[in-house]
């Protein structure tokens, strides 16, 4: 499938250097699928209907400021590569040429709704984020700005500090709300002291209760719905067995635009998270590299790798020290390694030399399950 039915002329284009006092005005009396930014006339960039709207930014700033820089797609252009576009850019809007001229934008939304009816396929369990970074409800909301900062995720699930059940969820959204309604009600100024009794509130008070939420063994479409329908970004994921309260995983809309690109036909497909960061390392250098770990057991069909990158603020010399954590989806199961190291190239191997470690303890422990049948059937024979 390709996004020609799915990409809309339905945008607004406005100047790098245009006010965005006036880009809200415009925004608020046409309403578009998307914002493009250009500069002199050509493409800069594009801005997200949430980062408009959210934003506390003086009207006076440029447009400039809220930009993101989203690659170009062609109208043609298949749903996958542009599922794996929006991911690796880390936008929900893309801009859709045909040939060299600017035909109109693609979203993430958009990608979703067209695909849906094919999502049945899919289980919540098959794509779902396993290793959920959650806060306590009577942990500071500046407690959770860091945890959201240090960790690159967009929400929280907040848990009982008693019991770790399900108490709600928090999310950047969230916060940015709080801060509008608060602005809004006290006028702007000086309000320093007002932000500091902010992230000392605890999360309880900003958390969203009760939780949209889906089960392991859901298909993929049936939680989609459930994310369009309320115009969410994300669910928490609750085992399948019993609602015992506790948190199983999250899956999010980006989770499901990745899925999108795994492959049929068994071979591998990559896919990267923050791919501005690779300033040291080329993607074809990262696709080697997994490749090769994977051809060290050879009974693993890898069909799908994710290679995600934070930074931190810590530098040495200039150079940023960096968070790398890669994740292979195989017919065995999942198997992860992760690593840090200045720049992307030293983080990116560490992380892939802690894969290795893992793909080659995973291999280890299938050939003890098969030893062990063996024996069993033999003394079975006796």
């Amino acid at each position: 499938m390709d996004i020609s039915d799915i990409a809309t002329p339905e945008y607004i284009e406005v100047d790098a250097g245009e006010r965005l006092g006036k880009v809200r005005s415009i925004f608020e009396r046409e309403n578009p699928k998307g914002l493009i930014v250009t500069r002199d006339g050509e493409y800069a960039g594009v801005i997200g209907e949430r980062d408009l709207v959210r934003s506390r930014i003086e009207d006076d700033t440029k447009a400039d400021v809220l930009m993101k820089s989203a690659p170009r797609v062609d109208r043609t252009e298949d749903v996958r590569e542009v599922a794996r576009v929006l991911v690796e850019g880390g936008t929900k809007v893309a801009p859709v040429y045909e040939g060299e001229k600017l035909w109109g934008i693609v979203t993430a939304d958009a990608i979703l709704e067209a695909v849906l009816d094919s999502l049945d396929a899919l289980t919540v369990e098959q794509i779902q984020t396993d290793d959920v970074i959650t806060i306590g409800e009577k942990a500071h909301v500046g407690q959770a700005i860091n945890r959201l900062r240090e960790h690159g995720v967009s929400r929280l699930p907040v848990v009982d500090d008693d019991d770790g059940s399900l108490a709600g969820v928090l999310t950047t959204h969230d916060i940015v709300d709080f801060v509008v309604r608060d602005a809004d009600r006290q006028g702007r100024g000086d309000r320093r002291g007002d932000l500091d009794r902010m992230l000392d509130l605890p999360v309880y008070d900003l958390m969203t209760s009760p939780v949209l939420t889906t089960t392991a063994d859901e298909t993929v479409e049936d939680a989609v719905r459930t994310m369009l329908d309320n115009d969410v970004s994300g669910l928490v994921v609750t085992p399948t067995e019993a609602d015992d309260g506790t948190v199983a995983g999250v899956l999010t809309k980006t989770d499901v635009l990745r899925a999108l690109t795994f492959t049929e036909e068994g071979q591998m497909d990559v896919q990267i998270t923050n791919v501005a960061l690779l300033d040291t390392i080329a993607r074809e250098e990262i696709v080697e590299g997994i490749t090769d770990v994977a051809d060290k057991y050879q009974k693993m069909q890898v069909h799908h790798a994710h290679v995600r990158f934070h930074e931190h603020k810590e530098k040495l010399r200039g150079t940023p020290l960096i968070q790398c954590q890669i994740r292979l989806r195989t017919n065995h199961g999942q198997v992860a390694g992760s690593g840090e190291g200045y720049g992307a190239d030293h983080a990116f191997h560490v992380a892939a030399d802690t894969l290795e470690r893992n793909v080659l303890e995973l291999k280890g422990l299938r050939a003890d399950e098969q030893y062990r049948g063996q024996l069993l059937r033999k003394l079975g024979e006796l």
